[in-house]
């Protein structure tokens, strides 16, 4: 008989063609799923005849009252090699084993700059004017050079985004709850002495840290009114680090110049969510990790853990 395995968020519908599920051939019947399963009723009714289930990021929460509606699951394996929404204690209450996979940081970095890089320029209002035959010209863009960019959070992928924003000339400074001058220095960027100073003197925000206790709602209204109104905030890294109704406001009431967001409290965005209709902020349905690249090593290495699993020899367990 046959497992099954269920392919969850399958958007773009190619997780089953961009890796090589042929190992699993005649053990592993595998289907993909292209809508987003958001009820937990309608993933316990869906997933109810599945062994084995792979997950995109976090967008999927496990807790025990879904895992305990799940007997015959028996496996999960999710992108990354971190998520914060599975129950691991229900999980293994449950005999369910829990997976990870590789996860490379550099199309986060792309997608930063390529929001920070349309936000100055106004690439999307121009494209839109051109293709609808409008003004030749109808916006000012801002300098990258010379300007400062703030980072907060200094790790794999903020080193990185600090790195090209050196490469652009601009001045980065970096802060977080845990940040180091030790860390700065060797990133060739400056320690901000504070979260409010950094706001408050930089060009472009760029929010790069893992959500947790101490930065859970770390930019609220408050913080954003630091801010100058010529400035521009990015966040490609978790939604619950900025107060969603804080940020629509400044937006709206033009107290910064803009903001670019690909990461939302609630995913897929709701039709009629006011962040899809606000002026000032240049969105994306969570592009940070939607890369070729990751794409073929998350289903690539979900193969070769559900090969493990069935060897009885898991690989890269989570939990």
């Amino acid at each position: 008989m046959l497992l099954r395995c269920a392919v969850l968020d399958d958007f773009q519908n190619v997780a089953t063609t961009i890796a090589d599920w042929s190992p699993l051939r005649d053990r592993v019947e595998v289907t993909s799923f292209t809508e987003h399963l958001a009820d937990e009723d309608e993933l316990a009714a869906a997933l109810a005849d599945f062994d084995i289930v792979v997950t995109l990021r976090e967008r999927v929460p496990f807790p025990a009252s879904l895992l305990d509606r799940l007997p015959r699951l028996r496996l999960i394996v999710a992108s990354g090699m971190r998520n914060s929404v599975i129950d691991y204690a229900a999980a293994e209450r449950g005999g369910v084993t829990v997976s990870g996979t590789q996860s490379f940081p550099t199309p986060p970095v792309e997608l930063t700059w390529a929001l920070l890089l349309g936000l100055a320029r106004g690439l999307v209002t121009e494209h839109n004017t051109l293709r609808a035959n409008g003004p030749w010209q109808s916006t000012v863009g801002a300098d990258l050079h010379g300007r400062r960019l703030g980072l907060l959070g200094l790790g794999r992928i903020g080193g990185r985004v600090a790195r090209v924003g050196l490469a652009f000339g601009m001045e980065v400074t970096a802060w977080s709850p845990h940040l180091t001058k030790e860390r700065t220095d060797e990133a060739g960027v400056e320690l901000a002495p504070s979260k409010e100073e950094l706001l408050a003197s930089a060009d472009y925000v760029s929010l790069h840290l893992v959500l947790g206790d101490t930065t859970r709602g770390l930019l609220g209204a408050a913080e954003l009114s630091l801010m100058k109104p010529t400035a521009y905030l990015i966040n490609t890294s978790r939604s619950a680090l900025v107060d969603q109704d804080a940020l629509l406001t400044v937006v709206r009431e033009g107290r910064i110049a803009g903001a670019a967001v690909d990461v939302f409290d609630t995913e897929p965005l709701p039709a009629d969510h006011p962040m899809r209709t606000a002026p000032r902020l240049l969105t994306t349905p969570h592009l940070g990790y939607v890369s070729d690249l990751n794409y073929r090593t998350y289903y690539t290495q979900a193969v070769e853990n559900i090969e493990a699993h069935l060897a009885g020899t898991p690989l890269r367990r989570l939990g």
